[in-house]
């Protein structure tokens, strides 16, 4: 299990949101990166440095601090979409390999080179610009039905990381709330909310709050859908 490339974003325009730009665009960097907690959404901070998130009200602060998608499954989306898919191109800061990112535990730890703690915090809802980003029609529609939406992390401890890095699991939490699981039960499987509550003390605050929200009694909450971020 290790990181294949560590990537950060370049800022390019977005016609997909009512924004001037977007750091989807990440793409591989040589040598070490600075990992640190990015503190509260709303500034644009993330957890690498020399990224940033321009939506500062749906990304980035310290849950979303970091997001990583397994190359394996990149490979997948190659087969069927039948086109390259680069390091990064989903917008991930790590590309890793020989590790399951969606089977992984919310409120699991991963060791990453000699310094670096991160812990997996929740699955990655897509949005209208990784639609536009693929500019491929029904895309958002097909992604959430294979449930491989990686997982951002929060930083536990601070340090550098690059690719090449080992990545090695020191906690794994008692309870079976897989990021997967969190992602099924907050787009296309609400009957699933209840099950994630073992998860709560890992999760962000705002995700409990929607599950809350949405298990309340009262008309409409059984058609709610998980806000496009």
């Amino acid at each position: 299990m290790q990181v294949l490339t560590v990537n950060v974003g370049h800022p390019r325009p977005n016609p997909w949101k009512s924004l001037a730009a977007t750091g989807i665009d990440k793409r591989p960097v040589e040598g070490p990166v600075a990992v640190s907690a990015p503190g509260p959404k709303g500034t644009g901070a993330v957890g690498l440095a020399g990224d940033r998130v321009y939506d500062m009200r749906h990304h980035g602060g310290t849950d979303q601090a970091v997001y990583a998608y397994a190359r394996e499954d990149l490979d997948g989306w190659e087969r069927e979409l039948t086109r390259e898919l680069r390091n990064g191109a989903f917008g991930e800061n790590l590309t890793t390999v020989g590790i399951d990112v969606n089977a992984a535990l919310i409120g699991e730890r991963w060791r990453i080179g000699r310094d670096v703690v991160l812990e997996v915090s929740c699955a990655r809802i897509p949005c209208s610009t990784f639609q536009g980003w693929l500019d491929r029609a029904g895309w958002l529609k097909r992604f959430t039905q294979e449930a491989r939406p990686g997982a951002y992390l929060r930083v536990i401890e601070p340090g550098d990381i690059r690719a090449g890095d080992p990545i090695t699991v020191v906690h794994r939490p008692d309870h079976e709330v897989t990021v997967a699981l969190d992602f099924r039960a907050l787009t296309t499987r609400p009957e699933l909310l209840p099950r994630l509550l073992p998860a709560a003390d890992a999760l962000p605050e705002e995700t409990v709050a929607r599950i809350h929200e949405r298990m309340a009694p009262g008309p409409g909450h059984e058609e709610d859908q998980a806000p496009e971020d």
